[in-house]
C-alpha cells in the first residue's frame, strides 16, 4: 500500500498529479508530472519488479512540470495517506460497459492495425486509478463514434500483461492514448473525456483545412470554437495551404483558409503588408494574436501552442493537459483562496500581457482540495496565505519565491528577474540538527552542501519518506552497515527525509534511493544504488566505488556481542555478528 502514496516534491507534479508527487514528468509530473520529477494528471507508473516505493516514479528523459492534480486520498488509523484498495491491489470501480471496444494483444495487434486505417489504442495498467476514471468515458466515445458510423476503430491494451507490445511504443505511464492513421502512430493530446475523445477523432478524420469564402462563414468560426487558426493565402490551394494543412495535423485547433479581403478586414488584417497572414482566434479578452514567423508548419503549431491558451489560466483537471503539454516551460503561479483572488488576478493578467510567449501564469486555488492543495504541497505552501512563484518545469525543477507586496511594478520586475535568470532558488529545508553524533548522520536541505558535498568524504546518502514500508524496512539494516563502518573517518553514511528536504544535487526518482556521492568527485552526479538492500551488498557497493580506499575493522568482543543481538535484523541473509564472516 506504501507504494501507492505520492512522492513529495523533493523525491519527483505532472508523473501524478505539479503532482511524479510525482518528485512527472503543474510526465503540475512534480513533477506537478514532479515530480515528482517528484510529482505531475495524470500518468502512473509501472511497478519496479524489485518492489519498492516507485510507484510514482518519474519517467526517464521526460521533462518536470508542474505537478499534476491527483484525487482525494484518505487517512488510515495509524498509516500513511493511501488509496482505497480492495483484495488483489486493485481500486474498485463501477462496471463499465466496453462492448465497442476492442482488446488487443501480441497475438491481434498488427492485424487490427492492418485491418483498420484508423484505431485509437489506450495502454492501461488495471491497478491504475487514471485509466480507472478514463474507462467510462473511453467506451462512452467508442459507442458514440460507431453509432455515427465513424470509421474508426477504439482498443485498449493491458501494458502489465502485454510488456513487449507497450516498451514497443515507448510506453513511459498510464493510461497512454496514441492514435493510429495507416499504422503510424501519434499522441493523443485532448482531454479524457467523452466529448473531447469524441471531437479530438472527429478532427482529425475530417478535412485538414476547412476554406471559408464568406463573412457570415467566418463570423460563425468567431462564435464557434473556443480556439481557432485563420490563415489568409493567395490561394487555397498550393505550397502554403499545404503548410496549413500540414500544421493542422500536428498539436492545433481547427484550421481556416480564406483568400477574401472582406474577411481579413474582419480581423484586422493588412492583406497588402503581409500574405500569407495567420491569426489565432480566441474567445477572451485577448481575441487575437497574430503569427510573425516563417509560414512553415512547425513554426505555425508552436505558435499556436504557445498561444491558443488564456493570459492566465486557472489549473484544473480540464486545464492540465494545456498547461503540462506547453512548450512554455518557466511558468508563474499566484495561489490564493477563492474570495482574495479578484484582488491579485488583474495584476497576474496585466502581467502576463508583456511576458506573451515567454511565461506560461497559473492560477491555483488554494482552497481546491482536488487540485489546490496538493500542487500547494508539492510547492512546500502552507496555510491560504496569496503567494506567487516562478518555476522551471523542465529538468531542474526549480521555484523561486516572491517577496514583497504583490503590485503591477513588482510582480513586472519579478518576472523579469525570473527571465534573465537573476533568482535564487528556494529549497524545503528542516532545521539543521543541533546534535549529530549518530552512526547514520542526519541531512537537511541546508546542510546538504556541507555534510555530502564535502570533497573530502565519500558519502552513501538515503533519501526516504518517513511512511514509506520499504524505508521502514532498510532503516534497521542502514544503521546496522553505519555501525559497522563507523571506525572509517573518510566515509559518511547519512539519510535525508525527502518529504520534508529538497536539493538540487539529490534528486530522487522515489522512496528510498540510496545516493553515493565519491570523493573528490562531488561535481559529478552521484551514483545511485540499486542493489539488494542488505548489509552485504552495501559494503561490497561502497567498496568497489568509494574514492578513497578503506579497510573494515574487526570490532572488539563487547561490540561482537552488540551486534550480534542485531544480526537478525529483517532482510540479512546471515546471522554472523562479523561482516567479514558475512562478506
Amino acid at each position: 500500500a506504501d507504494a501507492d502514496a505520492p512522492i513529495s516534491p523533493a523525491a519527483a507534479p505532472p508523473g501524478h498529479p505539479l503532482p511524479p508527487p510525482p518528485p512527472r514528468r503543474l510526465r503540475l509530473s512534480p513533477h506537478l508530472q514532479s515530480g515528482h520529477r517528484p510529482g505531475v494528471p495524470h500518468q502512473e507508473r509501472r511497478p519496479r519488479r524489485r518492489p519498492s516505493c516507485h510507484r510514482h516514479r518519474r519517467p526517464r528523459g521526460r521533462r518536470s512540470e508542474l505537478p499534476r492534480p491527483r484525487r482525494r486520498l484518505r487517512r488510515r488509523r495509524g498509516g500513511p495517506l493511501r488509496r482505497r484498495r480492495r483484495a488483489g491491489g486493485v481500486l474498485p470501480g463501477p462496471e463499465v460497459d466496453e462492448a465497442h471496444v476492442l482488446l488487443l494483444t501480441a497475438a491481434n495487434f498488427t492485424a487490427v492495425l492492418a485491418a483498420r486505417r484508423h484505431v485509437m489504442v489506450e495502454f492501461y495498467a488495471p491497478w491504475c486509478g487514471h485509466c480507472r476514471a478514463l474507462a467510462p468515458h473511453y467506451a462512452a466515445a467508442a459507442a458514440a463514434l460507431a453509432e455515427q458510423g465513424v470509421d474508426v476503430a477504439l482498443a485498449k491494451v493491458d501494458a502489465t500483461e502485454e510488456h513487449d507490445l507497450a516498451q514497443a511504443h515507448d510506453v513511459q505511464g498510464y493510461p497512454t492514448l496514441l492514435f493510429f492513421i495507416d499504422g503510424v502512430p501519434r499522441d493523443y493530446s485532448g482531454e479524457r473525456t467523452k466529448d473531447a475523445i469524441v471531437a479530438w477523432i472527429s478532427k482529425k478524420l475530417g478535412p485538414a483545412v476547412q476554406n471559408l469564402t464568406a463573412v457570415d462563414e467566418a463570423e460563425k468560426v468567431v462564435t464557434g470554437d473556443d480556439v481557432a487558426v485563420l490563415a489568409f493565402l493567395d490561394h487555397l490551394s498550393g505550397a502554403h495551404s499545404d503548410e496549413l494543412a500540414a500544421a493542422s495535423r500536428l498539436k492545433i485547433p481547427s484550421a481556416l483558409s480564406d483568400t477574401s479581403p472582406d474577411v481579413a478586414k474582419l480581423f484586422h488584417i493588412d492583406l497588402e503588408a503581409k500574405r500569407p497572414s495567420v491569426v489565432l482566434l480566441k474567445k477572451e479578452e485577448e481575441k487575437l494574436t497574430v503569427f510573425d514567423g516563417e509560414f512553415r508548419a512547425s513554426a505555425i503549431a508552436e505558435f499556436v501552442s504557445a498561444n491558443k491558451i488564456p493570459l492566465i489560466t486557472t489549473l484544473t483537471q480540464e486545464t492540465a493537459p494545456a498547461i503540462f503539454d506547453n512548450p512554455i516551460k518557466k511558468q508563474i503561479l499566484l495561489f490564493a483562496v477563492a474570495k482574495e483572488s479578484s484582488k491579485f488576478l488583474p495584476i497576474i493578467k496585466e502581467t502576463a500581457k508583456s511576458f506573451k510567449g515567454k511565461l506560461l501564469f497559473v492560477f491555483v486555488e488554494r482552497d481546491n482540495e482536488e487540485v489546490g492543495e496538493p500542487v500547494a504541497n508539492y510547492f512546500g505552501i502552507t496555510g491560504h496565505e496569496t503567494t506567487v512563484l516562478a518555476y522551471t518545469g523542465n529538468e531542474d525543477a526549480k521555484k523561486f519565491f516572491f517577496s514583497g507586496e504583490i503590485s503591477l511594478d513588482t510582480i513586472k520586475e519579478f518576472a523579469r528577474d525570473f527571465l534573465e535568470d537573476k533568482l535564487t532558488p528556494s529549497y524545503k529545508s528542516d532545521p539543521v540538527p543541533e546534535l549529530n553524533d549518530e552512526d547514520v548522520k542526519v541531512v537537511v536541505g541546508k546542510s546538504l552542501d556541507q555534510i555530502v558535498l564535502d570533497e573530502s568524504k565519500d558519502v552513501l546518502l538515503e533519501v526516504y519518506a518517513p511512511w514509506c514500508g520499504h524505508c521502514q524496512s532498510l532503516e534497521p539494516i542502514y544503521n546496522k552497515l553505519a555501525k559497522y563502518l563507523r571506525g572509517i573517518d573518510s566515509l559518511v553514511i547519512a539519510k535525508m527525509d525527502g518529504t520534508n528536504n529538497e536539493h538540487p544535487r539529490a534528486k530522487p526518482d522515489g522512496f528510498p534511493t540510496i545516493l553515493f556521492y565519491p570523493a573528490g568527485k562531488k561535481s559529478f552526479e552521484p551514483i545511485t544504488f540499486e542493489g539488494d538492500r542488505t548489509v552485504v551488498e552495501m559494503y561490497k557497493f561502497l567498496k568497489k566505488h568509494a574514492a578513497i580506499p578503506f579497510k573494515l575493522k574487526r570490532p572488539d568482543s563487547s561490540a561482537a556481542q552488540t551486534d550480534d543481538s542485531s544480526s537478525t535484523a529483517e532482510g540479512e541473509k546471515s546471522s554472523s555478528s562479523n561482516p567479514k564472516d558475512e562478506l
